[in-house]
């Protein structure tokens, strides 16, 4: 990886986890600090740039058999979520699932039947965030939004192991109701030695002083900014000293971009966006996360019997709790703790990549771009973003021309942030890239699978649209 960049205004969570990355835009100089111990410190830009430059047991019971069929039946519907204390719910749109627990657990190999019936009063489609390889669940492309009261089925092969996400929020902006997020989770076929595997689902709202939810594409002027995880205000995890927990943790924020960190505790990053990564530390235990990230964490338990240790999140305004790890007075669930993991199993994907003949293109972000449209502006016959045969290396710059942050995500494919010099990639995979304002990052990936694929972008700004292109393999 090198020595870690050094940044004025912005923060990197290196591998190395030894420095902030910051840097000054008006004067394009560089400096290097160390991170507090006790509090996130970071503003805004900060936070994204960090993201968008370098981020960063035994099998579980109740998972289906590899090579099965198992059903996931999905209701998109009308409900409410507790944002108050002591008032009403706040009415919101949801996406049921029938699988017994919050986030369905699969395993890699498993060709799922997903079945979604819509109970809204507007068009639905999923949309999701981690699934490579499916052209037939692609939305607005593949899959025409689901009328009001009709139902659809489809099979999504589970080609990797991984957290993934699913929403309904592709069509959601405007009008609409804001909608939650539904995480998923599929297994590896081998063993992972962990004791707990927990799932936190952390998602923002924009609320009116009259109780209602905003959607985003709508000014949020004198909305109050809320923040649930796993639906809830505030989450107790119980821990027993030494025990490792394997902590995914999604941002389904709707254009928040946020850092969480977990205070007192090593937290060793093993995979990004489902995809496993060269295990590295996240300085001072914090990781940042685009909306529609995923990062799985490993921890280790140290909270003394009796004890808590705080989970923060920072939105680049202020940090606020949002969970607890909380000790039990049960003796530790083991004499000393685990020795450090190995990787992840591998899900496959290329070790190295073809720059040297790769396909280049450019995309600009941002600003007024008469390619990219809305969702409801989409026509499928319109202009793919470009053409790549199968078996080719695609390099992309991604050149952000607005002036606020923006959030770019690939369907179809994982992709390799590239360094700076064109001459080596970051270890791990994404789906998703927080790019900062004026900035190009270039990412890389192998266009394995044929088919029509969306791109998806949108300002960190709530009132913004949510844009898209597409991309051919063929």
């Amino acid at each position: 990886m090198g020595p870690p960049l050094r940044s004025k205004k912005m923060v990197i969570l290196e591998p190395s986890g030894k420095y902030l990355r910051r840097l000054d835009i008006t004067t394009g100089k560089w400096s290097a600090s160390v991170m507090a111990d006790r509090i996130i410190r970071l503003d805004r830009r900060e936070l994204v740039a960090g993201l968008g430059l370098a981020l960063l047991c035994p099998a579980l019971p109740g998972i289906a058999a590899p090579g099965g069929r198992p059903p996931l039946a999905l209701q998109a519907k009308a409900g409410a979520i507790g944002l108050r204390p002591g008032a009403s719910e706040t009415p919101i749109w949801l996406l049921q699932g029938t699988a017994p627990g919050p986030d369905p657990r699969f395993k890699r190999g498993d060709a799922l039947e997903v079945t979604l019936l819509n109970d809204l009063p507007v068009p639905a489609v999923l949309n999701w965030h981690g699934i490579n390889g499916v052209p037939a669940a692609e939305p607005l492309l593949a899959r025409t939004p689901l009328l009001p009261g009709a139902k659809e089925t489809l099979v999504v092969p589970m080609r990797h192991a991984g957290t993934l996400l699913c929403d309904l929020r592709l069509l959601g902006d405007s009008p609409a109701r804001p909608s939650r997020a539904r995480a998923m989770v599929v297994g590896e076929t081998e063993a992972v030695s962990v004791d707990r595997d927990e799932v936190l689902l952390i998602e923002d709202w924009r609320l009116r002083p009259d109780g209602t939810a905003i959607a985003p594409g709508i000014d949020p002027k004198d909305a109050a900014t809320i923040y649930t995880i796993n639906g809830l205000a505030s989450l107790d995890i119980p821990v027993r000293s030494h025990e490792r927990l394997r902590i995914r943790l999604i941002n389904g924020c709707q254009r928040n971009v946020i850092a969480i960190k977990i205070e007192g505790h090593e937290v060793r990053i093993m995979a990004l966006d489902g995809q496993p990564a060269e295990p590295f530390p996240a300085r001072n235990g914090a990781v940042v996360l685009a909306p529609g990230a995923r990062t799985d964490a490993f921890v280790d338990a140290t909270v003394p019997a009796g004890g808590a240790s705080s989970i923060l999140l920072h939105d680049g305004k202020e940090a606020r709790p949002i969970a607890r790890l909380v000790a039990s007075k049960e003796p530790p669930i083991r004499d000393t703790a685990l020795p450090e993991a190995p990787p992840l199993p591998s899900n496959g994907l290329p070790a190295q990549l073809e720059l040297k003949n790769a396909l280049r293109f450019e995309l600009s972000l941002g600003g007024p771009q008469a390619d990219w449209m809305t969702p409801a502006n989409f026509a499928p016959s319109s202009a793919p973003a470009f053409h790549a045969r199968t078996g080719r290396t695609v390099v992309l710059a991604l050149a952000n021309r607005a002036d606020k942050p923006t959030v770019f995500h690939l369907h179809g494919h994982h992709f390799r942030l590239l360094d700076r010099l064109d001459d080596g990639w970051k270890p791990f995979w994404l789906d998703t890239l927080a790019i900062d304002s004026g900035q190009t990052q270039r990412i890389a990936f192998l266009a394995e699978y044929a088919g029509r694929w969306l791109i998806e972008a949108a300002s960190t700004d709530w009132a913004a649209p949510r844009v898209l292109r597409w991309y051919n393999v063929e």
